[in-house]
């Protein structure tokens, strides 16, 4: 889908100072499982919210994934929306907003946790492999390790290597013998399959 591609008859129809409502109609068209109207609701804010990921975190590859991740929020969040406190362009924003921080921090924390663990590791052979536990919060290591369980073993070795080993796509894509597009395409799918299962109500 390309962002906010909207249709001119849609634009004629709306008018640009008509676009608050137009979403509002979209979202709660997406909260009654309406695929169609979710999409053109993507096709419709995609650009901003990819752009305020990006200035916030100053990576395409993490700012695509934060709208991958915000846009599966708006999706299962759509009938929890209120109007009365605020547009939904200002709810989505704030939700990226909060995404595209938290993988930030995240980010600060993993740097200094990788060079904490190796300043304090004893001997020099031992392998730097960072445990999953200091990834997360200690009361999601249960569900992420549920979650790993259900990713193939392909998908499940690039996204430690990745996210928990450090090393960057390049390396693991060095590491694996495996080009580097199929190892996105790899890491990409099962963290997407991961979020389902983190999110998903218990």
């Amino acid at each position: 889908m390309t962002p906010d591609d909207g249709s001119a008859a849609t634009d004629a129809h709306h008018g640009r100072g008509g676009e608050a409502q137009m979403l509002r109609e979209l979202l709660a068209a997406a909260a009654t499982g309406d695929r169609t109207a979710f999409s053109t609701l993507y096709d419709r804010t995609s650009s901003r919210i990819y752009g305020l990921a990006f200035r916030v975190v100053r990576d395409r590859q993490y700012a695509e994934e934060i709208v991958q991740e915000a846009y599966l929020q708006y999706w299962q969040k759509a009938g929890e929306y209120q109007p009365g406190r605020g547009s939904v362009i200002t709810w989505m924003m704030t939700i990226a907003h909060r995404r595209a921080v938290d993988r930030v921090r995240t980010e600060d924390m993993q740097a200094e946790r990788i060079s904490d663990y190796g300043a304090t590791t004893a001997e020099p052979d031992t392998p730097r492999n960072i445990p999953l536990e200091v990834a997360v919060a200690a009361e999601e290591v249960r569900t992420l390790h549920a979650g790993l369980g259900q990713l193939t073993d392909l998908q499940r070795e690039c996204i430690e290597m990745s996210y928990f080993g450090g090393l960057s796509y390049p390396e693991v894509a060095q590491r694996l013998r495996t080009p580097l597009p199929t190892t996105k395409s790899r890491i990409r799918d099962g963290l997407r399959r991961l979020r389902t299962v983190m999110l998903a109500p218990d």
